[in-house]
């Protein structure tokens, strides 16, 4: 019995992570220019906002580790390829 509370707790944690993570994703990409994006090479500005906007639906629709792991990976990729790129061609520091 505490095993499985203490089990819900953690997968809790995890979806409010996932959640604030593609929220910070959403928000940094809604905040960039436009021509960064083909600037660097990457998706238009409108396609990754509806990917990781999409993401955060389904996350919210489904509230479990599925739609956690829909919305880590959707946000992350923008995080680790996309941001980094954008920052260097608008010349703004990490």
């Amino acid at each position: 019995m505490i095993l499985a509370d203490l089990a819900g707790v953690i997968v809790l944690v995890l979806v409010v992570a996932a959640f604030a993570v593609a929220v910070y994703a959403f928000v940094h990409a809604a905040m960039q220019r436009p021509d960064a994006y083909t600037a660097a090479g990457k998706l238009t500005k409108p396609v990754w906002l509806l990917i990781i906007g999409g993401s955060l639906l389904l996350l919210l629709v489904f509230r479990d580790p599925f739609g956690a792991a829909i919305a880590a990976v959707a946000s992350g990729i923008y995080l680790v390829d996309v941001r980094p790129k954008l920052l260097d061609i608008q010349g703004k520091s990490r």
